[in-house]
Formats: C-alpha cells, sequence, structure tokens
C-alpha cells in the first residue's frame, strides 16, 4: 500500500560556491558558483555555531568539479537565496540538533502518550515529547490553537532569529515586500475534531475559533499578523508535497519582484485519535510496534508501511542583493523547480513513474543543470513497499548509471510528517551541504548536488 501521493513538486537550488563579494566601486566582480542547494556564505563577520561533528548521510562529492555549468539562458530573474532556518522535529527543534541527530542515528519514533491507542493496530509515530510555545506565541492564543499552527509560527520565528533578523533589522523592513507562505497537509485537525465533540453536546460548546484555526491558511495569517508582514499571505495544501509547492511558490514571488523576504515551508500535527484512526483504516501504516526505532525503514525488503511524524520546517527566501545589503548569512541560492502531477491514482504510483520523471527533467531543466552533476537524492521513501519500489526505478531512469549518486530516506528517522516533510528535509540537506563545505577534503572546494524528492530540493555546493 502506497502512502497518499500527491502532485509532484521539485525543486533546486544552488550554492554560493566559492563567493567573494567585493566592492563594485572598484571595478572588481562578485563571482559565485554552483548549483542547487549550496553552502552557507559569510558576507558578514558573524557567524552562527554549525553542526561540525559527523558525516552526512548518503553524500558523496565530485572533486574533479570546480561548479555547475550554467546551460540555461540569461533571464532578468532576481536570485532567491535561503538565509535562515527553523525547524520542530521529534529530533530537536534547532537545525544543528536535528541534524546531529541524523548524523548520529538517533531515531524519534516511540510509542505514542498523547492519547491512548493501546486498541490501534499501530501505536508508534514520529511524536514530539517536548516543546513549548513560551516566549514565541502569547498564551492565551497558543491555548486556543491547533497543534499545527504552534509548530508553524515557532519554526518561523526560529527562521527569522536563525537568519539574524533582529528586531532591529525588522523595523527597517519594507513589510509590504514580505511574505508567509507556509502550508500544511492536514490542517487543523484536532481543533476541528474537538469541536465535532463539543458540537454533539451543544454548539454553545463549540470553540468559536474552530472552523477559522482549522484552515490551512491561518497558521501563515497569524504569523503575519504578529511580524505585520503585509506581502503575499496564503498556503498551498498538496498533501505530502505541500512545503515544496510553498518553498517554489514563495521563490517565484521574489523572482518576479513582488517581494524581498518570504518565510515558506511547512507544518502538520496528525498524530491524534482521527489522523491515526484514518490511516489505519487504509493500511498504510507500519504495525511494527515492538520495535519503533526500526519501523521505519524505506527500501527495506521487510517495510510494512509509514510511520507518522509531526512537526514543522521553514525557510526564510530572500533577494540576493538584499541579503547581501543587510549582511546575512547566505546558506544556499534558488535556482527553479517544477510542478508535475501523475494523473493516475488517489494512492498508488504511476507504474510507469511518469510524473516523477517529468517533475526531475523539467526541474533540471529550469535550473540550467544536468543529470550528471547530481550526486545525492534525499527520497520522498516513506517505507511503503510499492511507493518506495516505484520512486527507486523513477529515479534510476532519471539518473542512469551513476555511480556518484548517493540516495536515502531520512524519514528512516523522523517518520512521515506530511505536508511538513519537505520543510524539514530541506534543512537537513541543506545542513549536510554546510558541514562538507567547511570541511578542508581538497585545496579547492568541492561541488555537492543533490534533489531532494517529492519533499524535493536539489541541492548543490
Amino acid at each position: 500500500m502506497s502512502a497518499v501521493a500527491p502532485p509532484l513538486c521539485t525543486w533546486i537550488v544552488a550554492a554560493c560556491l566559492s563567493a567573494t563579494c567585493v566592492a563594485d566601486d572598484e571595478g572588481k566582480q562578485r563571482n559565485y558558483g554552483g548549483g542547487l542547494f549550496g553552502t552557507r556564505r559569510h558576507f558578514a563577520a558573524r557567524r552562527r555555531g554549525g553542526a561540525r561533528s559527523g558525516v552526512p548521510i548518503a553524500v558523496s562529492f565530485h572533486p574533479e568539479r570546480g561548479g555547475v555549468e550554467n546551460n540555461k539562458s540569461e533571464t532578468k530573474k532576481r536570485r532567491v537565496v535561503v538565509t535562515g532556518m527553523g525547524v520542530v522535529t521529534p529530533l530537536g527543534h534547532e537545525p544543528d540538533e536535528f541534524y546531529n541527530n541524523l548524523l548520529q542515528g538517533v531515531s524519534g519514533i516511540s510509542e505514542i502518550e498523547a492519547f491512548d491507542c493501546s486498541s490501534y493496530p499501530t501505536r508508534i509515530a514520529g511524536e514530539i515529547k517536548s516543546f513549548s510555545t513560551d516566549g514565541w506565541v502569547a498564551p492565551k492564543l497558543a491555548k486556543r490553537m491547533d497543534k499545527f499552527m504552534q509548530y508553524l509560527i515557532v519554526a518561523g520565528k526560529k527562521a527569522l532569529e536563525n537568519g539574524g533578523v533582529t528586531e532591529d533589522i525588522m523595523n527597517e523592513l519594507d513589510k509590504s515586500r514580505c511574505g508567509v507562505l507556509i502550508g500544511s497537509g492536514m490542517g487543523g485537525m484536532k481543533v476541528f475534531s474537538d469541536a465535532i465533540e463539543a458540537l454533539r453536546v451543544s454548539y454553545r460548546k463549540m470553540n468559536p475559533f474552530c472552523v477559522p484555526f482549522a484552515t490551512t491558511n491561518m497558521g501563515s495569517a497569524i504569523l503575519a499578523m504578529d511580524l505585520g508582514w503585509m506581502g503575499p499571505n496564503y498556503s498551498i495544501s498538496t498533501a505530502c508535497a505541500t512545503s515544496n509547492f510553498c518553498i517554489l511558490s514563495a521563490a517565484n514571488h521574489i523572482m518576479r519582484g513582488e517581494t524581498d523576504l518570504m518565510l515558506c515551508g511547512g507544518s502538520d500535527a496528525p498524530i491524534i485519535p482521527i489522523g491515526l484512526g484514518g490511516f489505519v483504516a487504509c493500511r498504510a501504516l507500519s504495525q511494527r510496534n515492538s520495535d519503533p526505532t526500526k519501523a521505519s525503514r524505506p527500501w527495506d525488503m521487510d517495510r510494512d508501511g509509514f510511520v507518522m511524524g509531526e512537526g514543522a520546517g521553514v525557510l526564510l527566501l530572500e533577494e540576493l542583493e538584499h541579503a547581501k545589503q543587510r549582511g546575512a548569512e547566505i546558506y544556499a541560492e534558488f535556482l527553479g523547480g517544477s510542478f508535475t502531477c501523475d494523473a493516475y491514482h488517489m494512492t498508488e504510483p504511476h507504474p510507469e513513474g511518469k510524473g516523477v520523471i517529468l517533475c526531475v527533467e523539467n526541474a533540471l531543466a529550469d535550473a540550467g543543470v544536468t543529470r550528471q552533476d547530481i550526486n545525492y537524492v534525499n527520497a520522498h521513501a516513506t517505507s511503503t513497499q510499492l511507493g518506495d519500489l516505484k520512486e527507486f526505478e523513477a529515479l534510476r531512469r532519471c539518473f542512469g548509471q551513476n555511480p556518484q549518486l548517493r540516495v536515502n530516506s531520512t524519514k528512516s528517522m523522523t517518520g512521515h510528517l506530511l505536508g511538513a516533510a519537505g520543510g524539514i528535509e530541506a534543512v537537513a540537506a541543506i545542513q549536510g551541504i554546510n558541514i562538507y563545505a567547511t570541511a578542508k577534503w581538497t585545496v579547492r572546494e568541492m561541488p555537492l548536488h543533490s534533489l531532494n524528492f517529492i519533499s524535493m530540493p536539489l541541492f548543490s555546493h
């Protein structure tokens, strides 16, 4: 049984490889190399600590290749870079903590504690055990919110903090050119479910905020209201591909000159009785309750379904010149992407992988990157029998026999965060690239290119 297969989304980013920012007044040039997601470059004197230990999972290099040849014709699109990251996950609520736990093989999957699920055939999930909105969300508002909104707002504000957007910088921003596009696959399920239970007694018992707080766009709306950001504000809900649809759409707003900054990504909190029961009913979940840390096992012969997860992943995207002007550290550059759909079945992937292949090929073309330039894939791979197999076959058709290509799925440790999957997996891939960007592997910097699949960014150093 495959997990829900939404329209596919690929997005491509590029590192500021060997970037040197020299003053133009002396006629010197600024040089940037790369393709896909790339290294964090320091455009200012300040430096934040990053994950430095361990070896990124399934990442390989092309030491012989000095950079990615840009095959795309020159356009007047504005360049988009990633300057901040925020996460709320079963493996930690800071990008470095989250990534170091991935490196160490820590599993965030355990027995569900939020409610009694002893009667369910699946009793495990990537559940967040410790989380607080203190200092991030007003207590009265937090009490009324669904958890997906809490995760979203905290991750969004953490992305701003990680991006060095201080109060002084915030006051200087043109807020009419700042937007929020953070989606959710499931929305406020708990708020709505509680309202239904209250309605069994009387409509007077219902939370007056149950309808607006159940909608997928309300998290972005509340965050924008808190920040005073008046630019584009909406959400996209495309199941597992939600985060990437939001990220690509947010980047397009910047490329078209409509905004300078965008918070984007996804958030979901589906680990409640109706969420667990719904996926159990469609027989999509693993029942390996006795061994939860090994239940999510993409591509394993004994895989028996996916494991639910919860949390949020948010990126701060910014126009390149705007980022340099405020002295931001740049983690990566966004090059382009693609939207496609299998147009085949609600849950099963196309037997020939046509939608996946088309999406990958279109994204590579849009970014001006060849398939030979790709050497790492953070796959969607949710640990379902049919989905994992068909995705692998599609990857093989897309990339052929590339000995440099490495593939993995971090869902083996986080579970499947549904609409938030693409957001946290983007952070994982960027962190991996930045680890190698700081390592002295050779006398020159080496390019790293990656693709994140359905939760699917292409990354490069």
